[in-house]
């Protein structure tokens, strides 16, 4: 049974990643990029802005001051060192972080352009990492971007900006996937070494190498450290074949086509079975890694999983809603 990552067709590919600058856009392209900025705008709303603020904010402190003890100060934090030297109790002071840096990866891999209804993961994902960082931004927070193929591409720092988010939305949009599935090994490796700070790493990809997991151990020491979301984005063409006779398809791994009889009931249940096999393998991957996961439908509000999730996780913390 062929696996559901093969696909019927893709956007144009190129072995190495083009970005194309806004001069060299395409009138109609220009048009679909501006339109996807506005539609991110519309999708930020207060439930959402509130879910991240009650999900993400105060994770992280910072040291502060080391001050005399008062009554009532929680005596573990008492500096033995200070106090010894002064004779006088001591107590380290810390205080929440009032920034949290945001990083969006953003696969740039072969399955990223493909999709069969209203969007391409590519624009998905752009739409998306669009509304994380507009939603961080009403929080005060910070968001940058890296690009991953088979290395690493381009890459922006956090910033907060209206004009940086508009740039973050266009750069997911205008980078031309790679003809081979992205690195995340190597991102993820690139990423333990260059954040410092406790930060939040969401990544925005097809997972279409979660069988090999060897990206498994580089996550989990990333996991170790930040707070990483894996954002898995799915065309419903990959999970329920549609009943429309047959027609060819395209094997992005070996680049072979292959003709599937979608009018046969066996076929189409056989690509349902792998599809579901493939899920739990991306799901078990996540997990093992210690890395919470969203999963998103290209038909749906794209919106509404990010919801559902800030929910579920407020009630799985027991944090204010």
């Amino acid at each position: 049974m062929l696996a559901p990552s093969i696909v019927p067709v893709t956007e144009s590919t190129s072995k190495s990643p083009k970005v194309v600058h806004q001069g060299s856009l395409a009138p109609e392209f220009a048009a679909r990029v501006r339109q996807l900025q506005l539609r991110t705008h519309r999708l930020v709303n207060t439930a959402l802005t509130g879910g991240y603020r009650s999900v993400f904010r105060g994770q992280g402190i910072e040291f502060e001051e080391v001050r005399p003890y008062v009554p009532g100060d929680d005596v573990r934090g008492i500096d033995w060192n200070v106090t010894a030297r002064t004779g006088k109790p001591h107590i380290k002071s810390y205080r929440e972080e009032r920034e949290l840096s945001v990083h969006c990866l953003v696969d740039q891999g072969l399955g990223m352009g493909f999709g069969t209804r209203r969007w391409s993961r590519r624009e998905a994902a752009a739409q998306l990492v669009g509304l994380f960082a507009k939603v961080a931004a009403r929080n005060q927070d910070r968001v940058g971007l890296t690009l991953y193929g088979p290395e690493p591409g381009l890459h922006l720092d956090p910033r907060k900006s209206t004009r940086h988010i508009q740039r973050l939305i266009r750069e997911v949009m205008v980078a031309q996937p790679f003809d081979v599935p992205g690195d995340l090994k190597r991102v993820l490796e690139g990423s333990l070494r260059a954040l410092r700070r406790r930060s939040l790493v969401l990544i925005f990809s097809d997972f279409a190498d979660a069988g090999g997991r060897g990206w498994v151990r580089a996550m989990r020491a990333l996991a170790a450290r930040h707070d990483v979301i894996g954002v898995r984005l799915v065309d419903p063409f990959e999970v329920r074949l549609p009943k429309v006779g047959r027609f060819a398809i395209e094997d992005l791994n070996g680049g072979d086509w292959n003709w599937i009889d979608a009018a046969d009931r066996g076929v189409r249940e056989g690509w349902q079975q792998a599809a579901e096999q493939r899920k739990a393998e991306i799901h078990g991957a996540l997990r093992e890694s210690r890395a919470s996961r969203i999963d998103i439908s290209l038909d749906e509000d794209l919106a509404a999983p990010i919801l559902r999730f800030f929910r579920l996780r407020m009630a799985r913390t027991g944090r204010a809603k």
